[in-house]
Order: structure tokens, then sequence, then C-alpha cells
């Protein structure tokens, strides 16, 4: 073996080595409820948009199979988060989906409509979790224990997946809405609230998929 492959592959040990501490100090709640067999993280996206559903995401990862690069969605490129979101669904010992839609946002509220999300996640999980790892929030109506965590999904990988989920299954609602709804630019934007999605609405009006509560002090 020369020296450049050498140097090549000691490099590679050494991001390796990094990567594996970073996730290890992202699973410090995780270790600290190794007693619990099935640890779920919960997280969301879609709450700020003027358009769209909210959507949840609810994660059990695998113990025996550690995903490299799991991180707060926001911190990941788009192809990225593609990629993980891929392992995830393939490795994760379960994965549950909760999607609320503009209609039912307007007439309950963005936060409310957020819980009831996430709990349609932890319902579609085909594993039932013994600790919830939330984050920042408590979700109402859930038995399960739960463990709200400020900034969890820099905080933990379950609840790192979990963004990750939401993030990606809202993205691909987004740019399939775009088909339906053309000139708001929504395969862009994902429905917040940029200057051609504003000046948009002022000039087309709004969508079914717009929310009535959020857009009128656009309309």
């Amino acid at each position: 073996m020369g020296k450049r492959e050498e140097e090549k592959q000691r490099k590679a040990r050494e991001k390796l080595d990094k990567e594996l501490s970073r996730l290890k100090a992202m699973s410090v709640y995780e270790e600290r409820y190794q007693d619990y067999s099935y640890v779920c993280g919960i997280d969301e996206a879609g709450r700020g948009p003027l358009a769209g559903p909210v959507v949840a995401g609810a994660v059990i990862l695998s113990r025996d199979c550690p995903i490299l690069y799991l991180n707060d969605s926001k911190k990941l490129s788009e192809k990225k988060r593609e990629a993980l979101y891929g392992e995830i669904m393939e490795h994760a010992v379960a994965v549950g989906i909760g999607t609320v839609g503009p209609g039912r946002i307007d007439e309950i509220n963005i936060l409310q409509a957020t819980y009831e999300a996430m709990r349609q996640a932890i319902k579609n999980l085909a594993v039932k979790p013994e600790l919830l790892l939330n984050d920042a929030v408590t979700i109402p109506e859930v038995e399960i224990p739960q463990v709200p965590i400020i900034k969890g999904d820099a905080k933990s990988i379950s609840i790192a997946a979990a963004s990750i989920v939401a993030k990606v299954t809202r993205d691909r609602m987004m740019v399939k809405y775009e088909e339906c709804f053309p000139g708001y630019g929504f395969a862009s934007n994902k429905g917040y609230g940029t200057k051609v999605h504003i000046e948009a609405l002022k000039a087309l009006g709004p969508t079914e998929i717009h929310r009535e509560t959020f857009i009128k002090n656009f309309v």
C-alpha cells in the first residue's frame, strides 16, 4: 500500500471516529433511558408556512444499526436529508407519520394541529413505544411517558431522525402541490411566506391548501 493510500485511509478513519463521537454526544438521552426497549423520537415540520399541512414524524431507532450523520434536519442539505430518510425508513425499528391539513389547522389552531399530527404519528407506529422523546413539547392526551427536550432535534438522535422524516415527507408533498397549484413557488418555498409566494398570493388569490388564519394579512 502506497503512502497516498495510507493517508487516505487514515483520514477516513479520523472522519469516522469524529462522526461516532458526535453521535455518541447526541445519544445522551437514548443512553439515559436505555432500560426502555422502545424509545421514540417525535418532531414536526410545517408549523410556520402559509400553506400546506403540518407533518409529524415518530421514529424508534435500532440500537444495533446506528445511522451515521443523523442531525437536526435544518442543518442538513436537501440531498443529505433524502439520503438519511432512506436509511431511516430501511433500518429503524418503526416509523410513524401524522399529517393535519390546512382546514383543520384553521379550525383548531396550529399548536393543537401539531399535537394531533404527533398523536397520529405515534398511533401509526408498528411498534408501541415505551417512552417518547419530544422536541420541546408535551403532547396532550398521550398516556406514554414523555420527555420534552428543548432543541431536541440537535440533542437526540431519535428526535433528529423524526425531524428528517417529517421534513422530507412534507417537502415532497409541497413539490406535488406545485404541480396542482403552479405560480406560488411551492416546490422551492415549501409554503413559507417568501416574497414570491406573497406576491403570487396577492395576484392569484389563495388556494385550497392555504391556511386562512395565516394569510388574512395578505389577502
